[in-house]
C-alpha cells in the first residue's frame, strides 16, 4: 500500500506543479535573447582552396606550395574574378628558386581545384609575368597536387595554360604535410 501512496503523490505532485507553469503569464516569462548565432550569416564563399604542403621527393628535394585563393560568393558566376595569391618553391642542396603568384581563376568540384595565376615574384629568371596553373585534390591527410609546368616546361621557358588550367594531381605529398582544404564551387545550373 505504502508504495502505491509514493505513486499517487508523485504523480499529483506533477500535475500541480504543471499547472503553476501553465498559469504563468507573458509578463512573467524572462525576455529571449539574442545571440551571435541568431545573427544573419553571411553567404558562404563560393569557392576557396587554402593551406601548405610540401611534395615527396625520394631524393630529398624541398617543394612547397602554399594557397590562399577565394572566390566572393557575389562572384560565383565568374571563377575568374578569385582573388588571393599562392606560393610555390622548390630546392634541393641548397639550389632552386621560389614563386608568388596572384591567382586569376579559381575552379572547385568536390574535393579538387584548379587554380591559376600570373607570377609576381620570383627568382626564376624569366618567369615572372607568366601565368602558372595548379591541381590539388584534397584528400585529408592524403593530399595530391599537379602542376602546369608538368606538361608546358619550366615557368619562363615553356608555353603558359590558359586561365584555369593544370595537370592531373599526380605529385604525391610529404607524410605529415597534406593539409589543403577545397571548399567546392556551386554554381547555378
Amino acid at each position: 500500500m505504502k508504495r502505491r501512496t509514493k505513486i499517487v503523490v508523485l504523480g499529483s505532485a506533477l500535475l500541480l506543479t504543471a499547472g503553476v507553469a501553465s498559469a504563468a503569464t507573458a509578463s512573467d516569462t524572462p525576455r529571449q535573447r539574442t545571440t551571435a548565432s541568431d545573427a544573419p550569416r553571411p553567404p558562404r564563399e563560393a569557392a576557396a582552396l587554402t593551406g601548405t604542403a610540401k611534395l615527396y621527393r625520394s631524393a630529398g628535394d624541398d617543394i612547397t606550395f602554399s594557397f590562399d585563393a577565394h572566390l566572393a560568393a557575389k562572384d560565383k558566376a565568374d571563377p575568374m574574378k578569385a582573388t588571393g595569391t599562392f606560393e610555390f618553391s622548390h630546392y634541393l642542396k641548397g639550389e632552386g628558386a621560389r614563386a608568388e603568384v596572384k591567382v586569376d581563376c579559381l575552379l572547385t568540384g568536390g574535393k579538387v581545384a584548379v587554380v591559376s595565376g600570373v607570377i609576381t615574384e620570383s627568382d626564376l629568371p624569366g618567369a615572372e609575368g607568366k601565368r602558372v596553373g595548379v591541381t590539388v585534390h584534397d584528400l585529408g591527410r592524403h593530399d595530391r597536387l599537379g602542376y602546369s609546368w608538368a606538361s608546358t616546361g619550366r615557368p619562363g621557358e615553356g608555353n603558359e595554360p590558359p586561365k584555369c588550367v593544370s595537370a592531373a594531381p599526380f605529385e604525391k605529398m610529404r607524410k605529415g604535410t597534406g593539409d589543403f582544404t577545397v571548399v567546392p564551387w556551386q554554381p547555378e545550373l
